[in-house]
């Protein structure tokens, strides 16, 4: 006999209320066709069809509206089971991990979803994403690519964006041009997904790569290359609000610009509904955040690139 999950009746309600695969894949914090593969997964298991699907049009069968009441009476008893459930154990709390930024008005947001608690080890965005996947911790944010939350099985929604822009000694230099900048590479222990990143933008746009073997990539030492740099140095997102010496100078970057996003990354099999609380309450309204415009660039593996 075929176990219907509850993930798949979430799925199914999403869509049956919103009658669109794309803002219901968006409501749920999944992919599109992701959704469409779970749909068909559980009309395969109940064995009747649920929604009638054209390329305009999405509608409920006559199945689907005799079984939708049933479906969410029983998403509202899973979800008072699980808050019953957390006020014996007193376990309604998470804890979230980051790399160098978090939204700033976490607390505010998250306080009517959960008691989130915020780990004090800030690691590299590798780190905090295998923390997650391996269950030490609920949830991070962190730069990921497609191909890690495929491998590490989680799922990722946009929740900030940074700019890019360059450093320079030189003072009579207006913006520039991302093919006249400098990327520093590091070491792939502390350095990884900026490394690939870098990487990426450099096969992209021309930008120039240079390994640095010796001292950091922030603080003084990420100053002292620009001043031996010839060309603009692109500032990693460690060091984007740092202030600058009086010596040097920050240079919008463009053709194109430059974004770095920061994703909030969850385990794809934790349906818990405090972290669903939370996930919504820092990634509403998050959808864009410059990331697609025209002139945008981001990395072909950057989860949200559209």
């Amino acid at each position: 006999m075929t176990t219907v999950e509850l993930r798949q009746l979430r799925y199914f309600v999403a869509v049956a209320e919103e009658l669109n695969f794309g803002r219901a894949a968006a409501r749920l914090l999944i992919a599109g066709p992701s959704l469409s593969q779970q749909i068909k997964a559980l009309e395969r298991d109940l064995g009747v069809p649920l929604f009638h699907r054209d390329r305009r049009s999405v509608s409920l069968t006559t199945e689907g509206s005799a079984l939708l009441p049933d479906a969410q009476a029983l998403l509202d008893q899973a979800d008072a089971f699980q808050h019953r459930a957390r006020g014996f154990s007193g376990s309604q709390s998470l804890t979230i991990a980051y790399v160098s930024w978090l939204p700033p008005d976490l607390g505010p947001r998250t306080s009517n979803a959960a008691q989130v608690h915020i780990d004090p080890w800030v690691a590299p965005s590798h780190v905090q994403a295998a923390r997650v996947a391996d269950g030490s911790l609920d949830l991070a944010v962190c730069w990921v690519g497609s191909s890690d939350l495929e491998k590490l099985g989680l799922r990722a929604a946009l929740v900030g964006v940074d700019r890019l822009h360059a450093v320079s000694s030189r003072k009579d230099m207006g913006d520039v041009a991302a093919k006249d900048t400098v990327l520093l590479l590091h070491d792939d222990t502390t350095w990884l997904s900026w490394n690939a990143y870098a990487k990426q933008m450099s096969r992209a746009t021309g930008a120039r790569l240079s390994q640095v073997s010796h001292s950091s990539l922030t603080g003084q030492a990420f100053f002292d290359h620009v001043r031996h740099s010839r060309r603009p140095v692109i500032n990693n997102p460690k060091s984007q609000t740092a202030p600058l010496p009086q010596d040097l100078i920050r240079r919008t970057v463009v053709s194109p610009e430059i974004y770095w996003t920061w994703s909030l990354v969850w385990r794809r099999d934790d349906d818990r509904a405090e972290v669903r609380a939370v996930v919504e309450a820092l990634c509403r309204n998050s959808e864009d955040l410059g990331i697609h415009g025209q002139a945008a660039w981001l990395p072909d593996d950057d989860p949200h690139r559209r």
